[in-house]
């Protein structure tokens, strides 16, 4: 793992339902994000936050909503996690919302690509956000990263990587899923992926999932993290767009990024859905540092 961790801040809410995402990267840094990661023993580089286009909160437009717009901020995450990535630096994407994500990925797996590496993605999240245009019942652009990423968005936001598709559909682990679209369903089982779901989740447990999901981690694996905020129970991520009730507890993700430590292999990092409008006292913002520290290595013991 790089030893300099870059923040790069993408205060935005264009891909998503309700305002307060842009707000995020600024409540983590509240949380002590980086003196958290510095003690730790990191060497921290805080990019600050990118620049884009304000949200328009316009009706969609053939099946999009604000499509310009999540291009530019994809855009400006794409090149800052390149830069970082070109640096030798772990980069960790403050969002903003989850369609950040095309740009952070599909950075990432081209440099993955270049390096002749495996890459995986641990989608941690409520949704599995394989919506299209065609399928998405509001046109937001947050429920669509992964059909993009898998090369079946708009022309726009596909095919960033160097290839159609940044990620192919066995290179991602789905986590903590509780609300699908009827659409998505059938997306799911026509390209294979692999999703452990809540019910996953009770019955096996989150170290067997986990387990399971980690299980072809290898030396050469480049491990990036997409964290979602509603992939945890709303009674104790109180301040998310779109909360879903039945998630996993604090425990239950605390195990999920102790495990994902063990590995060594973590690459990269997206904070997403992070909405302080809509939280208590940036409770969530304090619950997303408490387990991004343990993700980066933190353990009650010496193991």
């Amino acid at each position: 793992m790089p030893t300099t961790l870059e923040l790069i801040g993408a205060p935005t809410d264009i891909g998503a339902s309700v305002r307060g995402a842009g707000m995020g990267p600024d409540a983590l840094r509240v949380a002590d994000l980086p003196g958290m990661l510095a003690r730790l023993g990191f060497a921290v580089r805080d990019s600050g936050n990118l620049a884009g286009p304000a949200t328009p909160w316009a009706a969609p437009q053939a099946g999009l909503r604000h499509v310009d717009e999540v291009v530019a901020w994809n855009r400006s995450v794409y090149q800052a996690v390149d830069s970082a990535l070109g640096a030798g630096h772990l980069p960790v994407l403050l969002g903003g919302d989850h369609c950040l994500a095309i740009g952070s990925i599909s950075a990432i797996a081209w440099h993955v690509r270049q390096r002749g590496q495996k890459l995986r993605v641990i989608w941690l999240d409520a949704h599995t956000d394989v919506n299209t245009d065609t399928t998405s019942p509001s046109g937001n652009i947050h429920g669509m990263p992964v059909a993009c990423l898998l090369g079946h968005g708009p022309a726009a936001l596909t095919g960033w990587s160097g290839e159609q598709a940044a990620v192919a559909p066995d290179a991602i682990r789905f986590l903590g899923i509780r609300s699908v679209d009827a659409e998505e369903k059938k997306s799911i089982r026509a390209h294979g992926l692999q999703v452990f779901d809540m019910r996953h989740i009770d019955e096996h447990g989150m170290r067997t999932t986990m387990t399971e999901a980690l299980q072809d981690v290898d030396d050469n694996t480049h491990l990036h993290v997409s964290f979602d905020l509603d992939c945890l129970d709303p009674d104790y991520a109180p301040g998310v767009g779109t909360g879903v009730r039945g998630g996993p507890t604090w425990r239950e993700m605390q195990l999920c990024m102790e495990m994902i430590a063990d590995t060594g292999r973590l690459g990269s990092l997206d904070v997403v859905e992070l909405n302080p409008a809509l939280d208590v006292r940036n409770r969530t913002a304090e619950v997303a540092v408490e387990l991004i520290e343990s993700l980066f290595g933190k353990s009650t013991l010496v193991r």
